[in-house]
C-alpha cells in the first residue's frame, strides 16, 4: 500500500457508529479499511459516471445537434410516461 497520510474527520453519530458495527463484526480490521473502501466505492461509481457520459451522452448530444429533427418532442414523451404510469396503477389497483 503506498504511505499513508493521517487525517481527522468528523462525521455524524450514526455513521460512527456503522464504522463501528462494521469493525466488530469482523467485516473490516479498522476504520480505516472502512473509509478506504467507502472511498474506492465512490471513485469507482464516479469512474462509471464519468464512462456512461463520454460513451453515451455525449455521442447522442452531439448526434441531436447535427440533426436536430431526431428529437422526440417533450409532450410525446410525457404523455407516453403517463399512459405508462396509469397503466401500471391500474395493474397494481392502485396500491403501492
Amino acid at each position: 500500500m503506498p504511505a499513508a497520510e493521517k487525517r481527522t474527520f468528523s462525521l455524524p453519530s450514526e455513521q460512527a457508529a456503522y464504522i463501528d458495527r462494521l469493525v466488530a463484526t469482523g467485516t473490516y480490521a479498522t476504520s480505516s479499511e472502512v473509509i478506504r473502501a467507502g472511498l474506492r466505492a465512490l471513485q469507482e461509481r464516479d469512474a462509471a459516471i464519468e464512462r456512461w457520459l463520454r460513451e453515451e451522452v455525449v455521442p447522442v448530444a452531439a448526434a441531436m445537434q447535427a440533426d436536430p429533427d431526431r428529437a422526440i418532442p417533450a409532450e410525446t414523451v410525457f404523455g407516453k410516461v403517463r399512459a405508462l404510469h396509469a397503466q401500471r396503477m391500474k395493474g397494481s389497483n392502485g396500491d403501492l
